[in-house]
């Protein structure tokens, strides 16, 4: 196999996400994101619970300060039924406070169904705020969401999510650089058409109606006749999209979370991710085409990157040519480095970490590629997510 078609593809796919992009929004320019101020409606947000311990308390403290009208906002906690003290936590974190309710499943059910349990409970509520158990929301996060839903077609807005522990070594200072491209360019693009084919369960708000609709897809979702509890928050918004409905990004609302700092946390994490990229892009070709074509042209190069990279990779392994390859991967994170450095040079040092802290992903990048997309492929039909304890326990 010749490099050169495939890195073509890679060029088209970074040109994608790198240049048009970016182009797009500053054409666009306040067009790119428009906003209404004087849309109030009531909120619930639902935070799906599982073996958080004390995390569980600062998440619901945090939410408690949100700068919205208390009156229009609820909290309800869904334990998936932990096996540590998450819900004495979450008791705590809502003595005093009449509009932060704890619910306990009745049994272990995924994430996505302890997710639905809390939208049914939310009866008064127009608009659902998911919010991850381990995230630490900032106080305006809320109403930056709902003054983004400036269309009754708009069915989800999804904010960015920060790395907490950025400075704690060089795996997390890696991951900072990766999470400021993939949520500062790489969803431009998708932000232009407002159908963006990914929002993170860490913070997303939907309305209420439109998760009720998809309820009956959400709550089927198996492979081979097994659940699938991986992904989720990626198959959620393609059903929205699917169901042509809007999806919308936006950097002004914004939370907290712990990137991993281990090999083994960060390869679990790849891999659960892997699985999640290659289910909704492949079930989702049987509806691709109903997407804007600038979108089309973008969905089918990331699943054709995504295939073909691996056996690329292999290919030059075997060949004797992997320092092709990996010369190839160090120029292009140099310069996204120097990139970042360039862009975050403004902010405080604490918020920021040094470009070349890049340059390992150079490396991994090509190892990922070819171990997890094969493993990945293998095994679509795990029911787990490779997260807090074993393969056998159901994690939120």
């Amino acid at each position: 196999m010749e490099m050169f078609p495939i890195h073509l593809l890679f060029i088209v796919v970074l040109m994608n996400r790198y240049i048009l992009g970016p182009l797009l929004r500053r054409l666009k320019g306040q067009r790119f994101e428009r906003v209404d101020d004087s849309y109030r409606p009531r909120v619930a947000i639902v935070v799906p619970l599982f073996n958080e311990g004390e995390g569980i308390f600062h998440t619901v403290r945090a939410l408690l300060e949100q700068d919205y009208p208390r009156e229009l906002l609820e909290i309800i906690v869904v334990d998936d039924c932990s096996r540590d003290d998450s819900v004495a936590w979450a008791n705590k974190a809502a003595e005093g406070h009449p509009n932060v309710r704890v619910m306990r499943n009745p049994e272990n059910m995924g994430k996505r169904k302890g997710i639905n349990r809390g939208v049914r409970a939310a009866v008064d509520a127009e608009i659902i705020v998911s919010v991850d158990s381990d995230v630490v929301v900032d106080k305006s996060a809320v109403r930056q969401l709902i003054r983004r839903f400036v269309h009754p077609n708009v069915a989800a807005v999804g904010g960015r999510t920060f790395v907490t522990n950025r400075h704690q070594n060089w795996m997390t200072r890696m991951i900072e650089i990766k999470f400021h491209f993939a949520q500062q360019w790489l969803k431009d693009l998708e932000r232009s058409f407002r159908q963006v084919m990914c929002l993170s369960g860490c913070l997303t708000a939907y309305r209420r109606r439109v998760l009720l609709q998809l309820e009956p897809i959400l709550e089927a979702r198996a492979i081979a006749g097994v659940p699938i509890k991986y992904g989720e928050d990626r198959f959620l918004t393609r059903q929205i999209v699917k169901h042509d409905y809007e999806t919308v990004y936006t950097l002004d609302a914004f939370c907290f979370t712990a990137a991993p700092s281990t090999l083994a946390g960060y390869f679990s994490q790849q891999l659960r991710w892997r699985r999640s990229n290659l289910v909704d892009l492949l079930a989702g070709l049987s509806h691709a085409w109903r997407l804007h074509p600038v979108i089309t042209v973008h969905y089918v190069s990331q699943l054709a990157l995504l295939l073909s990279y691996p056996v690329v990779i292999v290919h030059n392994l075997l060949n004797g040519e992997f320092w092709d390859i990996l010369t190839f991967h160090f120029l292009v994170i140099g310069l996204l480095g120097f990139i970042y450095r360039m862009e975050t040079r403004h902010l405080p040092e604490d918020r920021r970490v040094a470009g070349a802290s890049f340059l390992p992903m150079a490396l991994l990048m090509p190892v990922t590629y070819a171990l997890f997309t094969p493993l990945a492929l293998l095994t679509l039909d795990s029911g787990s997510w490779e997260t807090r304890g074993s393969p056998t326990t159901a994690p939120v």
